[in-house]
């Protein structure tokens, strides 16, 4: 695990014991688990599983790093297009920059099943979205692609 897996691992399990302990949207099978972090265009990407959210986060790495104020907006083009992530703010991780992928995560049976659903997410936002109308038989939101790969379906694409 690196540093920065281990980093929010830690803030958010803080987060899961304090703020999060008794919400009704929190999904007791869940656990928070860092999924996947690299750098990736000087910045660390991963998917983010808590037990209330699946975020894909972006935080700074060794590249430049567009400072937000807290809820500020930025869209950051990955291979996949173009997505919209949200300013925050954590006083042990510093700015980091958020997209949701579920929110909240009471779909997921299993702490498995999320991490696959993490794991697939990833690589599907790193794969270059195809432009051949034949690969790509009908355009589908984010939201639904990313449900279809939960249900075993992203192959059907």
């Amino acid at each position: 695990m690196n540093e920065v897996s281990r980093r929010l691992e830690i803030a958010f399990e803080n987060v899961a014991r304090t703020g999060m302990a008794d919400m009704p949207f929190v999904n007791g099978a869940l656990h928070v688990e860092a999924v996947g972090f690299h750098e990736w265009q000087g910045q660390w990407l991963g998917i983010l599983v808590t037990p209330w959210s699946i975020n894909v986060l972006l935080l700074p790495g060794s590249g430049p790093w567009q400072k937000l104020p807290v809820g500020g907006e930025r869209f950051v083009e990955l291979p996949s297009g173009r997505f919209r992530f949200i300013a925050a703010f954590d006083a042990g991780l510093g700015e980091y920059h958020a997209c949701s992928l579920f929110s909240p995560a009471l779909e997921f049976q299993d702490h498995d099943a999320a991490r696959a659903t993490a794991t697939e997410a990833l690589r599907a936002l790193l794969t270059p979205e195809a432009t051949d109308e034949i690969a790509k038989p009908r355009a589908l939101s984010r939201r639904e692609f990313l449900r279809g790969c939960q249900k075993g379906l992203a192959n059907e694409h």
